[in-house]
């Protein structure tokens, strides 16, 4: 019975705190721009996904397939933290509930950010895309963002979280 009720409230605190607004910019393939629903907007870095950056091979890519996926409709987000540059990192959530980091990862156009997720699965995914060189991974030795961050000058440089919720 206790874990009925956990599962419970674990499910009516997860809708509710989701939030809906409208994407209005794709930044590259894991940074987008949404409208909520008070007319504000909000930068969102998609969690558990990093995507090429966009001078890197299938950055631009990437960046097109977010904006086939998402760009124009209603999406739902699950906010997990702030990053250093304050932008909110989320779950995104769209087309009746398809996860867009999973979406991502699973089309070979960015990595399973292992260093900030444990979901087990979305390595499983990056797993199979590799395997069967599905987008990015068609190239050899491909370089991951964080590394490509750390040899540029780029204003991404050095990605990280401000606290852990």
């Amino acid at each position: 019975m206790k874990s009925l009720i956990f599962f419970f409230c674990a499910v009516s605190i997860f809708c509710f705190s989701q939030t809906k607004a409208r994407v209005i910019g794709i930044k590259d393939g894991d940074t987008v721009s949404v409208l909520l629903e008070d007319n504000t907007q909000k930068t969102l870095r998609l969690a558990e996904v990093d995507c090429p950056e966009k001078s890197q091979d299938f950055g631009t890519k990437a960046r097109a397939f977010t904006a086939s996926l998402i760009f124009g409709k209603t999406i739902e987000f699950v906010e997990t933290n702030k990053d250093r540059y304050r932008r909110t990192i989320a779950k995104v959530y769209f087309d009746g509930g398809k996860y867009l980091s999973e979406e991502i990862i699973r089309n070979g156009l960015g990595w399973w950010y292992a260093k900030y997720s444990k979901n087990t699965h979305l390595k499983d995914l990056e797993k199979k895309a590799k395997a069967e060189k599905i987008g990015l991974w068609k190239i050899p030795n491909p370089t991951p963002p964080w590394e490509y961050r750390k040899t540029k000058s780029h204003p991404k440089a050095g990605f990280q979280l401000l606290s852990n919720n």
